[in-house]
């Protein structure tokens, strides 16, 4: 029995991938979770062989919590769900240790399939992604990224400051001082050479940290 958690911060996602799911032999769906957090949380807990993870959720994205999942469970296996098919997002999220990549749009066609190969041990891209993208990848592979200048915590903090988090309310989701976190998106804004909340925002979109809807 393949033990399934779903994590995606809308409900009626979860409760299509569910029901597709939960009608085939052999796959159980454990739980159900709307952000990294819970997802890094529920996954120690429930030990599930696979996390179907949405890439883009709030307060922590999928690609942050696939990293910290590589540690607190590794057993457990990842598959990206994602609205995105660029090489940026493709190359984000299998370096940060999934083992797949499925398009949101072709999901009801192909999850099973996803979960079954993932699960296996075998890398699952969604069929609509082009075998050029896939080349970006393999050449761009060891290309760095801006992102990669920034400590884990430094990204935490650049998320939840483009989705409108001040100081305050950052300091108490992560236990830390505000004091604290001011010097943390300082740092972490000079890194990047930005020097506003929209240019910031901006960024955190086109790198696939946050989505605002």
């Amino acid at each position: 029995m393949i033990r399934v958690l779903l994590a995606d911060d809308h409900a009626v996602v979860r409760a299509g991938l569910r029901a597709l799911l939960q009608a085939q032999p052999g796959i159980d769906i454990v739980g159900e979770v709307a952000n990294g957090h819970e997802a890094i949380r529920e996954a120690k807990r429930l030990h599930p062989d696979v996390v179907v993870m949405d890439i883009a959720m709030p307060e922590l994205n999928g690609i942050e919590a696939t990293l910290q999942l590589q540690d607190a469970c590794p057993s457990t296996q990842v598959l990206i769900l994602s609205m995105h098919a660029t090489s940026e997002h493709i190359f984000r999220a299998l370096r940060a240790g999934a083992h797949g990549y499925l398009l949101k749009d072709s999901a009801g066609v192909e999850v099973v399939q996803a979960v079954r190969d993932v699960h296996a041990g075998r890398r699952y891209l969604s069929q609509r992604i082009t075998a050029s993208v896939i080349d970006d990848y393999i050449a761009e592979r060891h290309r760095s990224s801006p992102l990669d200048c920034l400590s884990r915590r430094e990204r935490q903090i650049l998320q939840l400051a483009a989705e409108g988090k001040t100081s305050t309310e950052i300091a108490a989701m992560l236990f830390l001082s505000p004091k604290t976190v001011d010097t943390y998106r300082s740092r972490m804004m000079h890194k990047l050479e930005i020097d506003d909340l929209p240019h910031l925002v901006r960024f955190a979109i086109q790198n696939g940290i946050t989505q605002l809807e």
